[in-house]
C-alpha cells in the first residue's frame, strides 16, 4: 500500500491536516454544510443508503434458512437478543464516529492513532469483498437474461444434461410384501407385480435436478476443483462488466448520484419481495414452506443449544454490515447535528423486519415446489447460492408464466447487490479522498472509473471456470475472522482507550445532553456485554474452523494457503501500522506507547464552529493553509 509512504500517516498526532483547496466537485454543493467534503443532499439518501448497505443477499439467502434450522419462530428470541446486545451497539458507534469527525474509516483513527491499521484492515477486506461481491451480482445478471425466454433453460433437462439429470425422483428398489414375505426387489420388479412400496423403505436413484446442472455445465461451466482453472466463461465475463459499469455509473459523482439511485435499488426490492409474498401466498403447499419456516409449534428447545445463540448473533454481525467501515464512510457526510441514534435503530430494524419478511415470501414458493414435486419441504430447502441459483428458479420453473416470475425475482437480487456494492466502492473512494482531497475534487470521476477497473480485473479470476471456488475461498477467508479483529479492536480502542465517556460527550455535541438513564444500557452494551459477545464470537470461529469446501468438493493444500495468505495480509497492517508509530514516536517506549494512545492534535470535528470548547485546541485547518506549503504528507493526520 503506497499511502503507507507518507511521512504524515505514520506520525502519532503531531501533525495537523488542511485542506490543499477550495474548489469544489460535484461531491459537493452549495447548500451543504461541508463545503469541502460534501453533504448528503437529504436525509433520505442518507436512510436509503444505509438500509441498502445493510439489506443484502444474506438477509434473502441466509436468514430465513437459519430461522428454519434453529427452531422456527423461536430463533427469533436470540435473534432479536443479539440485535439488541451486539449488533445495534456497534452500529450506533460506527454512524456517531464517522458523523462526528466526517472522516472515513482509515483516517476516522486520529481518535486512537496506535489503532489506525484497523481502519486500513477495514478497507481491505471491503475492496476483496467488492471483488467477489460484483461476480454474485453478475450471476443475477445472468439469470436475469436467461429469463428472457418463453421457456425458462433449466426447467427441463435439455441438450446440456447428462443421465443423472432428472425433473422427479426416481424409485430405485424398496421393501414390499409378496406371499406374506417382506423381499426388497427393484422398483420395476415391485411394479409389475401390482406390488406397493413399504412407507419408509423407499430408495431413490441419485438423480440431479435441471436447475442444478444447469448452474454448474451451463451457468459457470463448473471445472472439477481448484486446480483446473480452465478457460474465462465469456458470457460471465460480460455481466461482471456491465455490473462495473453500472457501480461506476451510480457512483461518478460520489454520494450525489449514488443518493439518488439508491431510491429504486432500495425500495424497489420491497415491492418485488411483496408480489412474490402474495403470488407464493395463493399457491399450493405454500402453507407447508411457511410452516416449515416459523413452525406451527417453534421449538423452543432449541435454545438450548449453543450453536443457535452463535447462528443468531454472527447473522446480526454480517447482515449489519458493522467493521467493514462501510457504516463509517455513509456516516461521514451527515451534517454534524444530525440525529444518528435515531437513524441507527430505524436502518437496524428495518433490516430485521426485511429478513423475517424475506422469509415468508421464499418459503411460501418452496412450499409449493415441495407440494408439486411430492417431496418434503426439508429436502427443497437450502441457502447460499444453492438457494439463490437452484433451489428457488426451481421452484419458480414450476409456475405459471415462469419467466416473469424469474426475471422478478433476479431483478431484486440484483439490487439487493448493488445498493451494497456501492456502499462498499463508496467507502474505498472515501478513503481516497481523506488521503489526496486534491486528487478527488479534481479527477473524481476518472479515479471512480479506474478503481472500478482495476476490481473488475482482479475479479476476472472468479468468473474463470474455477471461478465459484475462488468466490468461496475469499467469502470463508476475508469475510470472517477479519471482520470479527476490526470490531474487537474497534470496541476496545474506543471504549477502553479512548474513553466510553467522552465518546458519549462527543455524541452528545451532536444530538444534545441525555440523561444517565438514557446512556445506561449503551454503556453496559459497549462496556462488557457486546466485547464479550464478539470475542466469543471470534473464540468460537476459531475454534471450530473448518478447510473451506463448495459442496463435496475439498480444496487444494495450496488453496487453504491462498486463502491464510490473503486474511493474513488484511489483519497484518495492525501491528505494522502500531509499531511504525511507534518507532516515529519521541520518549521512551512507556512514553511512545502512551503518545501513540492518544487522540491527534487534530482529532475533533471537522468544522470550526462545531468544536466547541472542547476541541478549541484543534488549529483550523485554513489558518494553518496560511503557515505551511501542501504537501499530501499531511493529510491523514
Amino acid at each position: 500500500m503506497g499511502m503507507l509512504s507518507l511521512p504524515g500517516f505514520l506520525s502519532c498526532g503531531k501533525k495537523k491536516d488542511f485542506n490543499l483547496t477550495n474548489e469544489k466537485d460535484a461531491h459537493s454543493s452549495d447548500s451543504d454544510e461541508n463545503a469541502e467534503r460534501g453533504n448528503w443532499s437529504s436525509k433520505g439518501d442518507y436512510l436509503l443508503s444505509m438500509v441498502g448497505y445493510a439489506v443484502g443477499l444474506g438477509n434473502v439467502w441466509r436468514f430465513p434458512y437459519l430461522t428454519y434450522q434453529n427452531g422456527g419462530g423461536a430463533f427469533l428470541i436470540p435473534y432479536t437478543l443479539m440485535l439488541a446486545l451486539a449488533g445495534l451497539p456497534l452500529f450506533f458507534m460506527e454512524c456517531s464516529l464517522g458523523q462526528f469527525a466526517s472522516l472515513g474509516p482509515v483516517s476516522v483513527w486520529r481518535i486512537l492513532p496506535l489503532f489506525q491499521g484497523v481502519g486500513i484492515t477495514m478497507v481491505i477486506i471491503s475492496a476483496f469483498v467488492t471483488i467477489y461481491y460484483n461476480v454474485i451480482i453478475a450471476y443475477a445478471l445472468y439469470y436475469l437474461f436467461a429469463s428472457f425466454q418463453k421457456v425458462l433453460p433449466w426447467s427441463d433437462c435439455f441438450s446440456w444434461a447428462d443421465e443423472f439429470c432428472s425433473k422427479t425422483r426416481i424409485v430405485n428398489d424398496c421393501n414390499a410384501t409378496f406371499g406374506g414375505e417382506i423381499i426388497r426387489a427393484n422398483f420395476s420388479v415391485i411394479t409389475s407385480h401390482n406390488l406397493t412400496c413399504i412407507n419408509g423403505t423407499i430408495n431413490y436413484k441419485p438423480v440431479q435436478f435441471p436447475s442444478e446442472q444447469y448452474w454448474n455445465k451451463v451457468a459457470l461451466q463448473r471445472s472439477s476443483g481448484l486446480d483446473e482453472t480452465g478457460r474465462i466463461v465469456w458470457y460471465l465475463a460480460l455481466c461482471l462488466l456491465l455490473s462495473w459499469v453500472i457501480v461506476a455509473a451510480a457512483l461518478f459523482k460520489g454520494i450525489k448520484s449514488s443518493g439518488k439511485v439508491v431510491y429504486f435499488t432500495a425500495l424497489f426490492p420491497y415491492v418485488i419481495l411483496l408480489i412474490l409474498l402474495v403470488r407464493g401466498a395463493t399457491l399450493e403447499g405454500a402453507l407447508d414452506g411457511i410452516e416449515y419456516y416459523i413452525g406451527r409449534q417453534s421449538n423452543i428447545t432449541k435454545l438450548m443449544e449453543a450453536e443457535v445463540w452463535k447462528d443468531a448473533a454472527t447473522q446480526i454481525f454480517y447482515s449489519l454490515s458493522v467493521a467493514w467501515g462501510g457504516l463509517v464512510a455513509l456516516s461521514s457526510y451527515n451534517k454534524f447535528h444530525n440525529n444518528c441514534y435515531s437513524d441507527a435503530i430505524l436502518v437496524c430494524v428495518t433490516n430485521c423486519v426485511t429478513s423475517v419478511f424475506a422469509g415468508f415470501a421464499i418459503f411460501s414458493i418452496l412450499g409449493h415446489m415441495a407440494f408439486v414435486s411430492e417431496r418434503p419441504v426439508s429436502e427443497v430447502v437450502d441457502s447460499g447460492f444453492d438457494l439463490a441459483f437452484v433451489a428457488y428458479p426451481e421452484a419458480l420453473s414450476k409456475l405459471p408464466v415462469s419467466p416473469l416470475w424469474s426475471f422478478l425475482f433476479f431483478f431484486m437480487l440484483l439490487l439487493l447487490g448493488l445498493d451494497s456494492q456501492f456502499a462498499s466502492i463508496e467507502t474505498l473512494t472515501t478513503t481516497i479522498q481523506d488521503i489526496s482531497p486534491r486528487v478527488m475534487k479534481k479527477l473524481r470521476v476518472p479515479v471512480t472509473l479506474g478503481l472500478c477497473a482495476v476490481l473488475f480485473l482482479l475479479g476476472l479470476i472468479c468468473v474463470t471456470q474455477a471461478g465459484i471456488y475462488w468466490v468461496n475461498l475469499i467469502d470463508h477467508f476475508c469475510a470472517g475472522w477479519g471482520i470479527l479483529i476490526s470490531a474487537v479492536l474497534e470496541i476496545i480502542g474506543i471504549v477502553y482507550i479512548y474513553g466510553g465517556n467522552r465518546f458519549i460527550e462527543d455524541i452528545e455535541m451532536m444530538i444534545g445532553k441525555k440523561s444517565c438513564m438514557f446512556w445506561m444500557w449503551w454503556r453496559v452494551c459497549w462496556f462488557f456485554v457486546t466485547p464479550a459477545l464478539l470475542m466469543a464470537i471470534l473464540i468460537w470461529s476459531l475454534i471450530t474452523f473448518s478447510r473451506p469446501t463448495y459442496g463435496s468438493v475439498s480444496y487444494p493444500d495450496w488453496g487453504t494457503a491462498v486463502g491464510w495468505c490473503m486474511i493474513i495480509f488484511c489483519v497484518i497492517w495492525i501491528p505494522i501500522v502500531a509499531i511504525v508509530k511507534i518507532l516515529k514516536a519521541e520518549g521512551s517506549l512507556v512514553e511512545r506507547i502512551v503518545s501513540c494512545c492518544r487522540p491527534a492534535a487534530n482529532w475533533g470535528p471537522y468544522l470550526e464552529r462545531h468544536r466547541g470548547e472542547r476541541y478549541s485546541h484543534v488549529v483550523d485547518s485554513k489558518k494553518k493553509r496560511e503557515h505551511e506549503i501542501p504537501t499530501v504528507s499531511g493529510v491523514i493526520y
